[in-house]
């Protein structure tokens, strides 16, 4: 059996393949394009016991291309990869010729490869949290402006309310008012965009019955149950609660010895989309539920409001992969148990 590492960059990729003792059979470096890349693993293909596709931003087409031609496609999960430090020398060759190696040894750490289909939805949900956060920006913008122009700030929904004639009516210098007019008409414009994205959103999302079950939760209304949704894929491939509430980074990362907190481990080693839903819901049911109330002030008496939010979030999670999971509605009862 033969088994590919494939390092990927931006615009070439260093294909490796290695037999079973390890072995390098074959390895090139080559631009980034499919016919080139299939060509090259075409002679070793009938014996491929898998390929190894490295979880850059870009890998979308390569791992598709090569599920279409028939591959077995496995996604490394960059960030649960360590590398042994000894070495004196490392390159893209002995990245690549390391992925295949721990295919081979059956331990590479994997991402979930999504359906193109689901990656598309996914993505424009993510696409939406951008434009939310350049048109923050912009809102902030014309904040600090009139702060600056008048020792107090205009809230953000006064903001969202200006227009042409608003400005012009502020009595700002020239220049000034310009600045502000801009950050107006690029505020209007994200915000007919971000309008547009949620209907599209809304429409692909609606239906699903995960996104049914989510909204039944405190705290989560249609924004954060297509984010959950979308980020969570199928439910199935969490063994169980703590894992998914792992995922979602709502756990500690501690590292321990003899009953003592030596460091963290990889922090980052999760879904930071999943990580921001479930502390925006924990701020929301907060407000809209009062056993999510009474579990954050009980947890902030004896830590703060920080870990308190946490421990909430981390609890909306576990609720949220049991509610998923057993296909049945949000129950408040047993989740503040």
């Amino acid at each position: 059996m033969n088994y590919s590492g494939i390092d990927l960059h931006s615009n070439n990729s260093v294909v490796s393949v290695i037999d079973e003792t390890d072995r390098v059979v074959a390895e090139k470096r080559l631009p980034n394009d499919l016919a080139k890349i299939l060509a090259f693993l075409a002679p070793w293909r009938a014996g491929m016991a898998g390929v190894v596709v490295e979880s850059t931003f870009n890998w979308y087409w390569l791992v598709d291309g090569l599920q279409t031609a028939g591959y077995v496609v496995h996604l490394a999960n960059t960030t649960a990869i360590k590398k042994y430090d000894g070495l004196k020398h490392s390159g893209d060759e002995t990245d690549a010729r390391y992925l295949a190696h721990l295919l081979r040894l059956g331990i590479l750490p994997v991402g979930t490869i999504l359906p193109a289909r689901l990656r598309e939805v996914r993505d424009l949900a993510r696409k939406r949290m951008q434009l939310v956060r350049s048109c923050t920006s912009h809102i902030l913008a014309v904040e600090n402006i009139t702060a600056r122009q008048y020792g107090t700030r205009i809230t953000s929904n006064q903001v969202k309310r200006l227009d042409e004639h608003a400005v012009d009516q502020m009595g700002l210098p020239d220049n000034v008012a310009l600045a502000v007019r801009a950050n107006v008409a690029v505020i209007t414009t994200l915000r007919e965009q971000i309008a547009i994205v949620e209907r599209r959103l809304q429409k692909e999302v609606a239906r699903h019955p995960d996104y049914v079950l989510l909204t039944t939760v405190p705290g989560i209304g249609q924004t954060l149950a297509t984010v959950i949704m979308l980020e969570t894929g199928t439910i199935e491939r969490f063994a169980n609660a703590g894992n998914f509430a792992s995922y979602a980074r709502c756990v500690d990362s501690q590292r321990m010895s003899n009953g003592k907190k030596k460091g963290e481990g990889n922090t980052r080693n999760g879904n930071p989309y999943l990580c921001w839903a479930f502390i925006e819901a924990a701020n929301f049911a907060m407000h809209f539920s009062t056993e999510a109330r009474l579990f954050y002030e009980r947890k902030k008496a004896r830590t703060n409001s920080v870990l308190a939010r946490k421990a909430l979030a981390h609890k909306l999670a576990r609720a949220c992969f049991h509610m998923l999971k057993e296909r049945k509605p949000f129950d408040v009862t047993r989740c503040f148990a």
